[in-house]
């Protein structure tokens, strides 16, 4: 684990145990008392300089976050994405684990991310993607047959992606997944790849 992600995973542990003991002390008991609870720390972990400076710019976009979404960005999800991809765990988890917490990362850094049915896959129905939106698509039952019965990949998993390809790298490369690149006429189309795949 680099140092990075550790001390990312340390800021977001430190927030989770302050949210914890709020709840388990009557002072948190809805999504939008987290919120507001976990916004009021980032302010004063930010106010106070208690975390290194690397995370001054994770503590503006999470307080930038709850000031334009409210209880829709929820921070206490985005704390627990941090702190599951730097403390070791989230490596630990099967296959399909990790791809479901990378797709709840995307949806939480605002991508849409979609199950379609074989007809909106393909076919006249096919669903018609604007690459203005940032979203992800999977095929339903291409997703249902691609993994055993313990959740590992038995092979690759076709997506149709649009939006900044970079930012979704960065989320599945942190759950130990990747991208490439399907060669053919459907340029939105890739497969994802479980780092575990080629070596089983």
């Amino acid at each position: 684990m680099d140092k990075g992600n550790f001390n990312a995973s340390h800021f977001a542990w430190c927030g989770l145990i302050a949210l914890h003991i709020a709840r388990r002390d009557g002072l948190v008991n809805t999504p939008a008392q987290e919120n507001l609870f976990i916004s009021r720390w980032l302010a004063t972990a930010e106010k106070q300089c208690r975390f290194p400076k690397e995370h001054a710019n994770d503590i503006r976009w999470l307080l930038k976050e709850s000031r334009e979404k409210g209880q829709q960005a929820d921070l206490a999800g985005k704390l627990d994405y941090l702190w599951r991809s730097g403390s070791g765990e989230l490596r630990a988890q099967n296959d399909l684990f990790r791809l479901q917490h990378a797709l709840q990362a995307m949806k939480l850094n605002g991508w849409l991310y979609m199950l379609l049915s074989e007809s909106e896959w393909n076919g006249r129905r096919q669903l018609q993607l604007s690459t203005s939106v940032s979203g992800i698509y999977v095929n339903r039952r291409v997703l249902d047959n691609g993994f055993s019965e313990w959740g590992q990949q038995i092979r690759p998993l076709p997506v149709r992606i649009t939006g900044e390809l970079s930012v979704i790298d960065t989320l599945l490369l942190r759950s130990g997944w990747r991208r490439e690149p399907v060669v053919g006429p459907d340029s939105l189309l890739y497969q994802l790849i479980s780092e575990n795949l080629n070596a089983a």
